[in-house]
């Protein structure tokens, strides 16, 4: 079978790949049990080595790895230059840091013992991505896993197959063993077969609830550990003392960043009574300006969606949202042109129970909500099934960290759109899942914590170096 790869901008097929066999597949899964072994005992220094060649190569062709982003998953050119750049960064962290977040931690214990906690990699973790930040998702899971001394199995969204192989590419070339780091091209219904498979040890997903549930209930029957990053209905909190002109900047881009399909983005804008008519106002002539287009031109701001089912899934909730009594502003319907392209959307009036309030819009369309005051805000922030990501939006710093502090959510921001960063660690509560990402929670997620106890005999340390 193959896998074809299609511009949703154009529609055109960018490539056409051979889907890999249960042959392929077994193949590469003996390949890194047998490399294991081999990539754990090479120093960490060496590892480290690897990242920062890595990143080398990553910036050495980031206009290759842009285009191909663009071109598989319709990002914005200049978006789609900045994750690879982002990645280069989170190699460079590592290449940085990794030894240290992993050097062994002594515990106190008995005068006469030396304890600690040693932390050793686990063997083949395989990860479940999806297609909207095709590097970086995939990065953000292989850089600490190879600096650990793991090795990796991706297992890539279907419309982005040359993106995964280019990543294969960026490990190998960068001097990963053969087997270390491999991409399998398979399907959706392979995935069950291969978490059971006694070779993986550890399973990571970035994707929606639905099939975060999935795979947890798969490695769960297995007693495997799960790292899953979810979907997420991200609130964007305006106080009345908020400074409305840089709210409505940082809300129009978190809320179109990649073309708003993006799990951390701002969904529900949740404005105090006080300064709504106004943020209301400016909010929806700043997203009426922004550029759709063609996702190659650098002034584009907002590209296609990346498929056309998706595209058809966010009309349909936009749609019912409205007919059961919201006010659509701007934006609505999916445009006439060729290309999977939705335009910026502002709904208000949201109708409890509809699409819009219940559910995670995928794509560039924002909610307005009214409320009270600050405690209102506070409980509507947090009436949602989600808890990635959060902000809050006033010029009373203390203020902002009391209402952050509130938010059922894996991150809250402060006059600042949520974002992700290698020093910190990321991920979510209730359905956004659990788990954490980046820094040094992350690499430490797939790592036997051993603990160790040397017991002295006669008060001597019999030689043991500290």
């Amino acid at each position: 079978m193959s896998i074809e790869s299609t511009n949703p901008a154009t529609g055109e097929t960018v490539e056409t790949y051979e889907e890999d066999s249960s042959a392929d597949r077994d193949e590469a899964l003996e390949q890194a049990e047998a490399v294991f072994d081999e990539w754990r005992q090479v120093p960490i220094e060496d590892r480290q080595a690897m990242l920062t060649r890595a990143g080398e190569r990553l910036r050495e062709n980031e206009s290759t790895y842009a285009e191909l982003m663009t071109a598989e998953m319709g990002k914005p050119i200049a978006q789609s230059r900045a994750e690879v750049e982002k990645c280069a960064w989170l190699c460079d962290y590592y290449a940085e840091h990794a030894a240290e977040h992993l050097q062994d931690e002594r515990i106190a214990t008995e005068a006469d013992a030396r304890t600690l906690v040693s932390y050793e990699p686990i063997g083949t973790v395989i990860a479940i991505m999806p297609w909207n930040f095709p590097f970086w998702q995939a990065f953000r899971f292989a850089v600490p896993n190879l600096a650990a001394g793991n090795v990796g199995i991706l297992k890539h969204a279907s419309n982005v197959p040359g993106c995964a192989r280019a990543i294969e590419e960026v490990f190998r070339e960068a001097g990963c063993p053969e087997g270390a780091f491999t991409s399998l091209l398979i399907g959706s219904d392979e995935i069950d077969e291969v978490i059971a498979d006694d070779r993986i040890k550890a399973v990571t997903l970035t994707g929606s609830s639905g099939a975060g549930r999935s795979v947890a209930e798969t490695a769960g029957s297995e007693l495997k550990k799960t790292v899953l990053e979810l979907g997420g209905s991200d609130p964007f909190v305006v106080l009345d003392d908020a400074d409305l002109e840089l709210a409505v900047e940082k809300g129009t881009q978190a809320r179109l960043i990649n073309s708003g399909q993006s799990c951390i983005a701002a969904k529900r804008f949740i404005v105090v009574e006080d300064v709504y008519d106004e943020f209301l106002e400016a909010f929806v002539e700043r997203m009426d300006e922004q550029v759709v287009g063609d996702p190659t031109d650098e002034e584009t701001d907002v590209g296609p969606q990346a498929r056309e089912d998706l595209l058809e899934t966010l009309d349909e909730q936009v749609q019912e949202t409205v007919e059961q009594g919201a006010e659509c502003h701007i934006g609505g319907e999916p445009m006439d042109r060729e290309g999977a392209f939705y335009p910026p959307t502002v709904l208000s009036d949201i109708p409890a129970g509809s699409p819009a309030d219940q559910e995670e819009l995928f794509g560039p369309a924002a909610t307005v909500f009214r409320v009270p005051d600050e405690e209102a805000a506070i409980e509507k922030a947090n009436d949602t099934q989600f808890g990635l990501g959060a902000s809050v939006w006033t010029e009373d710093y203390a203020r902002g960290e009391r209402v952050a502090r509130r938010f059922e959510s894996g991150m809250a921001f402060v006059n600042e759109l949520v974002k992700s960063d290698p020093r910190l660690p990321f991920g979510g509560v209730k359905a956004s899942g659990y788990g954490r990402e980046l820094a040094e929670e992350g690499i430490r997620e797939f790592l036997n914590e051993k603990t160790i106890w040397v017991q002295h005999q006669n008060g001597e340390d019999d030689g043991l170096v500290e």
